[in-house]
This record gives structure tokens, sequence and C-alpha cells, in this order.
């Protein structure tokens, strides 16, 4: 329902393109696919003779159905479906519902009544005979299996009827909406507390905003977002969700908070555009947006302006290495959005840029929508997640340890599609160094991606996607390991452990393990099954001298497997909580930080439970949390790689250092005649440098012999246990040789050198004798 909110719109079509096949154009008629993971929900809007399929595949499915009419009023019978029956909001993630099912009259605590299906060996197609919200969840109580198996996640299809506009699902209870046309803008009121949401219809479409304190106009003052302000507050381009997540006006207050944010490419120096930045292009009398923003403020005695400072939405610019402000065509996707907060009672204004002469739009100006949602909605903090460019979009989740982390500390990043810690303020990054030095800490390390591979093809896969030799691997043993292309560089660096004959469980960094795996799978026909497990299985590192002490009081292990002190290093075992009736979990010698460390996953169930336990018996130990500040120097100083620094395109496993972990003795596997040709005319090295002082290089600073560039630094930071500074770098194999002197480069590479000295990594422990221990 709409209320009668007075908005102020101007428009002016002059000069516009209108054909609809310019480079950037989506099809609005395609079907929108997206899926949900084990435990997930979702919720589509769907308008009469929209059709809506139901996974492709999957047997293992386990899914809840439920169809809501325009009044909330329950409609499965309009589709067919059984009658819906209880099912516990503690067996899925419903809190992405929680805002809607609460302004639809629904108790967000539950029960929640649905329809459950249990396996689907073709799709279920639903065409909606009415308007109506259908909400699909693939709930899993206390860790069940299906048909003893993990479950399947599964896939939707959304055909709108007529090729009509996929929106996304609203958030919570709309108080009101409206689409800004292309080429025009539009003025409207947001009250304190409301959400703001910015919608890129048809994706690739700038959208110029501005936001005015209306205590301020009323006043006759103008105080609105200022761009400088806000650089200068959020220390980056442009603020997102997070911890430095608002808009600032000039007088350094906070106008809007970012909540969430699926683009993450926006302009915060740029004008709105002009109708002098037009004429000295060549075309005079072009509709602006500066001029569209001055007619639709007017109403609200905001003054003209030739050019408008805006934060433009959705508009890629960047800075080069000259320091000129270059632009393309916008990463946004159809229904990409910005969603913001009000924290004061506001004029904004909204435009939908009418350039159809360069890449901003992608060459073809589209409309903008905009809802504004009543303060009670709640809105979780997120970012988009693509596994690839091309992938269904997904909104970045607190991860199954969220509730006990958020209590400790408001400094989250996005870690793939999870929020991680990055520090704990109550002891900070130094303490929770030293922690991991001296004593032991926890962290949650749920991001890792994990495959199962599983069938009696699975040791060959491996042998021939991997550059360790797998037949020589144990059950309840593992390795480090990469996947390396044709060409040896790495694709992906993990621990493969041994569970069974033909069951192992790669644990690595990025979905394009699934991705490799896969491919090679069906070129070699080869009968072996890929299972990601995706958010199943969260996980927890509990590193330092003294976690094995802690887990003496807590592990239970049968017979039939490794127990605590036969589990060396890189071992593996499944243990349980106490004893035989405890949360079982799958415990492994291994870890990111060179310390005698340990990883527990486990089930989303039993993620709380098991962080209570670890952390009250590691209290007498000294144990702590630790974020993603610390790991990161911890990492450094024992020589570990890391993906898009050490090992990055352009660079072989040798020269990222990861030389040790190729084994050419294997007769064959993907890459191995690129790594031996490689390995017997070394280029470049990976190696160490002591810095003579404190300051810390960035990623890519140059390293020089004299005046000639030698190599550059891949990762460096302030080593707390050896008192100053410390960078790992590919240097080129003449000047790669320990005891050598460089220098660094800083100030444009030139104009400041540290001086360095060749070293070997690791800095700490060579030996590793720390986690061997």
């Amino acid at each position: 329902m709409v209320d009668q909110t007075v908005i102020r719109t101007f428009s002016n079509m002059g000069h516009q393109r209108h054909g609809r096949n310019f480079a950037g154009f989506q099809d609005i008629g395609a079907p929108v696919a997206q899926y949900i993971e084990p435990r997930g929900c979702v919720r589509l809007s769907l308008a009469a003779g929209d059709i809506l399929q139901i996974g492709e595949h999957a047997p293992r499915a386990r899914l809840a159905l439920a169809a809501f009419g325009p009044r909330g009023g329950r409609i499965e019978a309009a589709f067919g479906l059984p009658a819906p029956s209880p099912v516990s909001l503690d067996d899925f993630d419903h809190r992405p519902l929680t805002g809607w099912l609460a302004a639809n009259g629904a108790d967000p605590t539950g029960p929640f009544h649905a329809t459950c299906i249990d396996g689907l060996t073709e799709p279920l197609v639903l065409k909606a005979p009415q308007a109506c919200d259908v909400v699909v969840a693939l709930p899993l109580s206390h860790g069940a299996l299906v048909g003893g198996q993990s479950v399947d996640t599964v896939k939707l299809s959304l055909k709108r009827a007529g090729g009509g506009r996929t929106l996304p699902p609203a958030l919570g209870d709309v108080r009101t909406e409206f689409t800004v046309s292309r080429a025009s803008a539009m003025a409207y009121e947001v009250r304190e507390g409301e959400i703001l949401q910015i919608i890129d219809v048809d994706g690739q479409q700038c959208s110029d905003f501005q936001a005015f304190r209306k205590s301020a106009l009323d006043a006759g003052t103008e105080w609105m977002i200022d761009g400088t302000t806000t650089r200068s507050m959020v220390r980056r381009a442009f603020p997102g969700p997070g911890l430095f997540d608002k808009f600032y006006d000039g007088a350094m207050k906070p106008l809007l908070q970012v909540v969430q944010d699926t683009c993450g490419r926006h302009d915060t120096f740029g004008l709105a555009c002009t109708a002098r930045g037009y004429e000295e292009r060549g075309f005079p009398g072009h509709v602006n947006c500066s001029d569209n923003i001055s007619n639709a403020l007017a109403p609200y005695g905001v003054g003209a302006r030739a050019g408008w400072p805006a934060i433009n939405f959705f508009w890629n610019t960047w800075i080069d290495p000259h320091h000129h402000l270059q632009t393309a065509e916008s990463w946004s996707r159809p229904g990409d959005y910005v969603t913001m907060r009000a924290l004061d009672d506001l004029i904004c204004v909204t435009t939908a840029c009418p350039d159809d002469i360069d890449p901003i739009n992608g060459w073809n100006p589209t409309d903008v929508h905009v809802r504004i949602y009543r303060p009670e909605t709640k809105v979780m903090q997120a970012i988009a997640y693509r596994k690839k460019e091309d992938a269904p979009m997904q909104i970045s989740q607190p991860s199954a340890f969220h509730e006990r982390l958020a209590p400790l500390t408001d400094q989250f990043a996005p870690a793939r599609d999870l929020w991680s810690p990055i520090a704990f303020p109550s002891y900070g990054t130094q303490g929770e160094y030293w922690a991991c030095r001296e004593a032991a800490t926890l962290q949650d390390m749920s991001g890792l991606r994990k495959f199962d591979v599983i069938g009696p093809d699975a040791e060959r896969l491996l042998q021939l996607a991997m550059t360790r030799d797998i037949s020589k691997l144990a059950v309840w043993r593992g390795t480090y390991a990469l996947m390396c292309d044709e060409s040896g560089e790495v694709i992906d660096d993990g621990t493969l452990f041994r569970l069974s004959d033909h069951l192992f469980r790669w644990c690595c960094g990025s979905e394009e393990s699934g991705t490799w795996l896969n491919s090679l799978a069906a070129e070699h026909d080869m009968q072996v099954r890929i299972h990601d497990l995706q958010g199943a299985l969260p996980n927890l590192a509990l590193q330092g001298p003294k976690s094995r002490d802690i887990l003496r009081k807590l592990v239970f292990t049968q017979p039939h497997v490794p127990n605590l002190d036969q589990l060396k290093w890189f071992g593996a075992t499944v243990a349980r909580l106490n004893d035989r009736e405890g949360i079982p979990f799958l415990l492994t010698r291994s870890g990111y930080t060179g310390e005698l460390g340990y990883e527990l996953f486990c089930s989303r169930d039993n993620a709380l439970p098991l962080w209570d336990a670890l952390m009250e018996a590691g209290a007498e130990f000294g144990l702590k949390p630790m974020g993603s500040a610390a790991l990161e120097t911890i990492r450094i100083e024992a020589g570990l790689a890391a993906s898009g620094a050490e090992f990055t395109a352009g660079c072989d496993a040798f020269e990222a250092g990861l030389g040790f972990a190729v084994d050419l003795r294997k007769t064959t596997f993907v890459g191995d005649a690129a790594l031996r040709r490689n390995a017997q005319s070394p280029r470049r090295a990976l190696v160490g440098l002591h810095l003579d002082c404190d300051d810390v290089p960035v990623h890519g600073a140059p390293v020089f012999k004299g005046e000639r560039q030698i190599g550059q630094v891949t990762s460096a930071t302030k080593s707390p246990m050896l008192g100053h500074a410390i960078a790992m770098a590919r240097l080129s194999v003449e000047h790669a040789t320990p005891g050598g002197l460089v220098d660094v480069g800083q100030l444009d590479g030139r104009m400041k050198r540290l001086s360095a000295t060749v070293v070997t990594v690791p800095f700490i422990d060579p030996k590793r004798e720390r986690a061997r221990a």
C-alpha cells in the first residue's frame, strides 16, 4: 500500500535514445535464477501468471513451501499444494523473513506453517494464480540428513509473465515505493529510522543521489551529503556495510547508514551530469541530472545549481596510476541495490541518469526503483557475493558463530559470503597475536570452502588435479596441496584429508576448486561426485602452544579412529565433545599460523555449543578470540602464501614459493609439463626481506637493486616477534640469494627507499618445529 507522501518529479526526454539493443541491455523476460543452501530460505513476490520452477534434480532436498495472498492469507491450495503443517523456525535461517512476517500478520517467532516435500526427482513448477508471495526454505532439523546423505542445494528459476521486470523481493514492510523513469529525477521525504532502498532495475544504470537534513532546510540552511567529508570519515572512496558505513554532511554529522550493497562500485568524486558537460561534447540542450535535481528539489526551497555534487550510485569510476579519473560500464546487474537507514528526517533526491553518449549507463539509460521501509523493518548488514562474475548473487550472512562474536566486536569484514571479525577491542590485534604465540586463540574460519570428493574414481581424479601424490595418503591423514592449470599457475590451494578409501575432503580457498574438479571429472568420464558443502560445515581454528591442553579436557574419540595424542601434523579424526553422546565434529591438526594448532568442523546446529565449550575449557590457559588482522601478521611471519598476494595470475607454483607442494616424481597431473620446464630454468623466486625500519611497504611495492627494479613485495607486516618490518617479495633469481641487499621503493617507488636484506622464509621457526610439537 503506497501512502500519500509527496514526491517531486522532473523529466525531460530530449536527446534520448529509445532503442533497446545497446551493449549492457538485459532481456528482462529471461528466467532469473538463484540458489538456496541447506537451512536457507528465500521469499519471492509473484504476479499473476509468473512461473516459478523449483529444483532440477535434488533427490535429497527437504523443501518447505508457503504461499501468501495480498493481505497475508494462505493460498497453498490455489497452487494445488497439500495443506501446510508446522515447521520450526529453528530448522532454517529465517532472519531474512523476520520483518516481512511481522508486517504480514505472522508471528516471526514461530512456528512457521508450510507444505513440506521430501526429494525432487524432477522440477516442481508453480504458476501463480494471483499476486502473491512464495517462501521456499530448506529446513534441516538437528543436523538430520535426508536418506542418510547431506541435503542438496536447490535452484529456483523465475519467469515473469509477459516478460515483466523482476525486482528483488521486498526486505520488509514497505511504506511507499515508486519508479524514477529514465532521464528524470524525483525528490521525496525519508523519516528518521526508515530504510531507503535504491534499485537498479535493468542493470548498468547510474543513479545520482543527494540527501538534505530536513530541519536545516526548514531553518533556511542546506546541510547535505558531502563527498569529501564522507571519504575522509570512512577512509575510502565510499562507505559500505560494516565498520565505516555512513554518509556525512559538511559538519561531519552522519545522515545515512549503508546497510546493504549488492554492487560494491559507486562514485563520490564526480558531479551529477551537467548541461555544460553535454554542450562541450556537442550535445546542446541534452537532458541532464543536475537540472533534473534542481527542478525536483525546487518545491523544498533548495536553490538551483549548474552542477550538483552527488553520490553517484552504480557509477563505475576509479583513479588510474597516473591519477586520472576513469570511468567504464557499471558493474551493477539487474536488481542490484543499495539500502540505507536514515539517521535524521531527510529530503532526498534520486535520478535515473540520461547519459546515452558514453558507457556510464551501458550506453542505454533505464529506470531506477525506490522503496522506503518503515523503521521497524529488520535488515541485516550485507553485501553481495558471487562465486563467479556470472553466478547468481548471494547476500552475505552472519556465520554460525556470529551470535557469540557480535557481543565481542563491531569490527567485521566480508570473508567471501560470511562476515568475519577483524579484531576484538578488548585485546587488540597485538593481544591476539601474543595469545596465539604464547597461549591459544580461537578463530572463526567458516569462510573456507569444503568439497567432498566421493566415488571409485575419487583418488584418480585427485591425482590428476593436484600436485601431491595422493595415492600415498593414508586414511585419517591430510596434506597441503595445490591445483594448477596447464601453465602451472595456481588455481587454488588447501588441505586434503582422506576419510576413507573413496572419500576425500578438500578444504580450500575458493569455489573455483569445485568447478575445476567437476570439469576434469566430466572430461575424463570418471565415476565420482564432487559435493560442495557450502555453509553446512562451519569451522573453528584453535591455534597456539596451549591448544592441545585445551582439547585434552574436551575430546572423546572411539578406538577405531586416531585419538588426540595420536593425531600428528596433518592428521584427522572424528571426535565428540566430552563423551560418546557429545557433539560430533571433525578434528584435524592443521591451521594457517605455523603454530601447534587444530581445526574443528561441525554442523551449524552445534556451532554455538562447540564455541562455548572451547572458550570455557580454554579460560585457564588464556584462550582468546582472534580476528583476521592478527592472523595476517602471523601467517606472514610463518611464510604462508595467500591468494592474490603470493600466488596470482602470471605466477607459477614455484614463483609463488610453493614448490615444496609440487611432486614432480608423479607421472601426470595438470600443469606438470610447464612446472618441469620452469623448474629447470627459474626466472623469479619468492624470498623474505628484513627491513631495517618499522615502515611497512604495501602489496606490489617495487624492489630495486640500484636503479633497476628486480621484483615486488607480495605481503608485508610489522613483526612483533622480530621487532621490525618484514616482507615477502618475488625477485629475479639473480638477486634472490640470502644476504643480498636491496631497496624497497615508496612514494611513487623512487622518492623514498627502505633498505632490506634478503632472507629465507619462514621468518619464524624455519623448521616448523612449533607446528610439529
